[in-house]
Parts: structure tokens; C-alpha cells; sequence
């Protein structure tokens, strides 16, 4: 039997804003990359471009958060699993900064062609 409780949407609700909560209180990296979405945002909307520009802007945007958020949660399993340090979870960990690595660069690699074709194309 599994560990967990009914779905509830209320409930499963205030537990997303827990840790997202628990995200801006202790992991320095969420907290510059929702910085960054914060500024970034209302670029996408000012921004005179197609549509599909601004979805692809919105997704690459919001890929590092979420990103981010993943590998925190990774980073989380394996300390509660060891703090010890061990071959499988300095793997795991690192493939964890991969996910936020590539995330990173699809954002600058969407964001630059995209800019590139606006102002100076």
C-alpha cells in the first residue's frame, strides 16, 4: 500500500505552495532563477513578436524553475538517503545539475534567437 493520503485538491494544493515555500526559503539558485522570471516576464508581453515566440519565451523561461525544482528534489532523496559521500549519489546529483544546466541553455539558446530576430533582423 502506498504512503499516501487521498487526492484532495486543497490539500495537494497547500502542499505545492509548501514547497514551493520551502524552495524560496532555503535553495539559493530557485530564488535568482524566480528573479529572473520575475523580470523577464512582462518582457514577453511588451515584446512585439508572433505569438509562438512568446510561448516558446514563456516554456524555455519557466523550464529553469522547473528544472531547479527537480534537482532540489533529487538533491533531497539522495541526502535523505545518504550523506555519506558515494559514487551513485554524486551521480545522481549530478545528472540533477544536467536537467538545470540544459534547461539553461535552451532558455538562452530560444531567448537569443528569438531577440536576435526582433532587433536585429
Amino acid at each position: 500500500m502506498r504512503n499516501q493520503p487521498k487526492y484532495n485538491f486543497f490539500k495537494n494544493t497547500q502542499y505545492a505552495l509548501n514547497g514551493l515555500k520551502d524552495l524560496i526559503q532555503t535553495e539559493n539558485s530557485f530564488k535568482i532563477e524566480l528573479c529572473i522570471v520575475v523580470l523577464l516576464l512582462p518582457l514577453i508581453v511588451l515584446l512585439e513578436t508572433s505569438l509562438s515566440n512568446k510561448l516558446f519565451m514563456f516554456i524555455s523561461l519557466m523550464g529553469m524553475p522547473l528544472a531547479e525544482t527537480i534537482n532540489s528534489a533529487i538533491e533531497r532523496v539522495v541526502d535523505l538517503v545518504t550523506l555519506e559521500h558515494h559514487e551513485m549519489a554524486k551521480r545522481a546529483k549530478d545528472v540533477g545539475n544536467t536537467i538545470v544546466f540544459l534547461s539553461i541553455g535552451i532558455f538562452v539558446v530560444v531567448w537569443s534567437s528569438i531577440l536576435f530576430d526582433i532587433f536585429i533582423l
